[in-house]
């Protein structure tokens, strides 16, 4: 295998295991991974649209909107009407705002757990790196 393919495999390794860790400490807490990238996106940017929300995670309509309903019902988001009358905007609600520190600590941990004897100047150097790699995808 060649370092561009190992590099490429190994970030697709890294990130499934992490997601699956990340899982195992969410799930207890009423959330999965996948919500908790919407849910950290919507606190830090405010109200957005599904479509802002996909193109910035990456994923597909389907999949955002399957996930959407599930929180919805979970009565994590709320959609409000956006500026036109096709587009709506998807907003945390209070119950999820209160939830919010508690599903932010186990991140935190999660974090703690995989970056273990991981320095910072190496976080700072990936962080450059995956920069690269995410300018060049577009």
């Amino acid at each position: 295998m060649n370092k561009q393919s190992e590099l490429f495999h190994s970030i697709n390794q890294v990130s499934r295991h992490y997601a699956k860790i990340l899982n195992e400490n969410l799930v207890p807490l009423g959330i999965y991974s996948a919500q908790w990238s919407i849910i950290f996106l919507l606190k830090r940017d405010g109200a957005l649209s599904q479509k802002e929300i996909s193109n910035y995670l990456g994923v597909e309509a389907p999949t955002m909107t399957r996930t959407l309903i599930r929180m919805e019902k979970s009565g994590w988001i709320i959609r409000l009407p956006g500026k036109d009358k096709r587009e709506k905007k998807i907003e945390l609600t209070e119950a999820a705002l209160i939830e919010y520190p508690v599903w932010l600590n186990a991140v935190r941990k999660t974090e703690d757990e995989v970056l273990h004897q991981v320095l910072d100047e190496e976080i700072d150097d990936l962080l450059k790196l995956t920069q690269k790699l995410k300018n060049n995808l577009g």
